[in-house]
């Protein structure tokens, strides 16, 4: 049986845990956010303190930057939030970084159109 792309992501949110942009917004100072989307996606802000990491690089380029980002090797628990425009390619992206390890990773609900709805703040505007 196919799934289609919407099911598929569906079955992802299943397995994974999903973060408010209200909660995202209380925590961010305390966890790493790292925005999915591909870079001309951004040219529209990201949000406060967020690193671009594209979902086609994610799962090659993270470890390094959380090793870089946190100064240290032990990563594995680090609290990471990721996004996407609407929380489809996150939701898939969690589940990825889930696989390989990661403890502490959640999806941001809705995505950035849930963060811009909220009226909450972006840098680079």
């Amino acid at each position: 049986m196919l799934l289609t792309s919407d099911q598929l992501v569906e079955s992802a949110k299943t397995h994974i845990k999903e973060i408010s942009s209200g909660t995202l917004l209380k925590l961010l100072n305390d966890v790493v956010v790292i925005d999915v989307r591909e870079k001309e996606e951004c040219k529209s802000g990201l949000i406060p303190n967020a690193y671009n990491i594209p979902r086609g690089v994610l799962e090659m380029n993270v470890q390094q930057y959380l090793h870089q980002k946190m100064g240290k090797e032990d990563i594995i628990h680090t609290a990471v939030v990721l996004y996407c425009h609407s929380g489809a390619r996150s939701a898939l992206a969690t589940q990825s970084l889930q696989a390989m390890g990661f403890t502490h990773v959640q999806s941001l609900e809705g995505g950035m159109a849930g963060w811009i709805k909220a009226n909450y703040p972006l840098d680079g505007e």
